[in-house]
């Protein structure tokens, strides 16, 4: 069983993918955020390092779907390779932060690697507003996020919008993270756990 979590910076995928792992006894595959040598000088510089951190991510993003085929147990997975490649990717090439020659290269390798590779079956795709994606990224107090503008988030927002309504990879659950607060309400956390055992039962 492979189950993703998709959302814009700051929706909660980290502390749901923390949950849900711990609930169901899957394996988390995080993202690398904390030992990524790009992210600083990234949020410092797009224009400088916006090929290089995204070829790092689809990188060790690939790796992770790899390992999970060999391994074979079921996963939960903090983020998907199709969010870099469809959203954060083609956001830095139409903002002119990416060239075209570097926008045209990675969408090549992802290509290649989506070619060998199968989608989740199931993702959760965590939708936020803009406020409250500001409320959490401030909440939460990494250095390098306070340079991440509002326009940024909703660019993101637009496309994670767009991608979400054209997903055909498999099954999808949709949850406002607006209206939930799994984090500190049970209740909340019970509803998610809930809306997913519907859907997984189905898959058997």
């Amino acid at each position: 069983m492979h189950v993703a979590i998709a959302g814009n910076i700051g929706s909660g995928k980290t502390t749901l993918t923390r949950l849900l792992s711990k609930h169901y006894k899957w394996q988390a595959h995080y993202e690398d955020v904390e030992d990524n040598p790009y992210l600083d000088d990234f949020y410092n510089q797009m224009e400088r390092w916006s090929f290089n951190l995204q070829i790092y991510f689809l990188n060790s993003r690939f790796r992770q779907i790899l390992d999970i085929r060999e391994k074979g147990k079921s996963v939960i997975q903090d983020r998907t390779i199709y969010e870099d490649a469809y959203i954060f990717a083609p956001n830095l090439h139409a903002m002119g932060l990416m060239t075209n020659r570097d926008f045209e290269n990675y969408r090549s390798l992802f290509e290649l690697m989506e070619s060998v590779t199968e989608g989740p079956d199931l993702l959760i795709y965590l939708r936020s507003s803009i406020p409250n994606l500001v409320n959490q990224i401030h909440k939460r107090g990494r250095d390098y996020e306070n340079s991440i503008s509002i326009d940024y988030l909703s660019r993101l927002n637009e496309r994670y919008e767009a991608w979400i309504h054209g997903y055909d990879k498999g099954n999808l659950i949709i949850f406002d993270v607006d209206n939930i607060n799994f984090v500190d309400d049970p209740e909340h956390l019970g509803e998610v756990i809930n809306k997913i055992d519907a859907e997984l039962h189905g898959l058997f």
